[in-house]
């Protein structure tokens, strides 16, 4: 079942060492749980208006670091917009929303495949895209199986395991240390296009 992790809204971090160019460097870490809880908090109540949602904020600092965690919840796929109505979205309607990545870098590597030269970075994109949105270890696993096949990548060569389950097991350090998906994304992409 997908789970959920608090993250910088702007650069994902999970803890208090921002990205350079983020926009909450030196933002206290419990602010930026705080953020998150109140905007979650009234959700899980059930459909709320973003409107009211908004006005009973507290009225302080951290306005700006708030509406960016709701909008990080919304472009995510955790939250729901309807009209001017948020709601949280259930587990499975989660996992569908996060079938297919769709930002920059890791959506070109999901849609074209990796390719000999990039594979590591790829695979290794794809495992830590799938931890940071909170999909369990099996369910990572089994969406980057899937992706191997799918995107023909395992039938292009150039793998040293048996099969696409033994090198997504190889990988599972990966997934366990939390590692970021960007700089990995990023590299293979300017891989896979080069061979375009």
């Amino acid at each position: 079942m997908p789970r959920f992790d608090y993250s910088c809204p702007d650069c994902r971090t999970r803890n208090s060492l921002h990205d350079a160019d983020c926009r909450f460097e030196g933002v206290p870490w419990p602010a930026v749980e705080d953020a998150y809880l109140d905007t979650v908090g009234p959700l899980s109540t059930g459909v709320v208006r973003e409107s009211a949602l908004v006005a009973d904020w507290p009225d302080d600092e951290h306005e700006r670091l708030r509406r960016a965690a709701l909008g990080r919840l919304k472009s995510d796929g955790r939250v729901d917009q309807t009209g001017g109505r948020l709601r949280l979205r259930t587990a499975a309607e989660f996992r569908e929303e996060v079938a297919e990545p769709d930002v920059e870098p890791i959506r070109t590597v999901y849609r074209e495949g990796s390719v000999p030269g990039c594979h590591d970075n790829a695979v290794f994109a794809m495992i830590a895209w799938y931890e940071m949105v909170g999909l369990s270890w099996p369910e990572t696993k089994e969406r980057v199986v899937a992706w191997l096949r799918r995107s023909g990548a395992w039938d292009c060569g150039g793998f040293e395991e048996p099969s696409p389950e033994a090198l997504v097991d190889a990988k599972r350090h990966v997934y366990q240390s939390g590692y970021g998906w960007k700089e990995k994304a990023s590299a293979a992409k300017r891989v896979i296009e080069g061979r375009r």
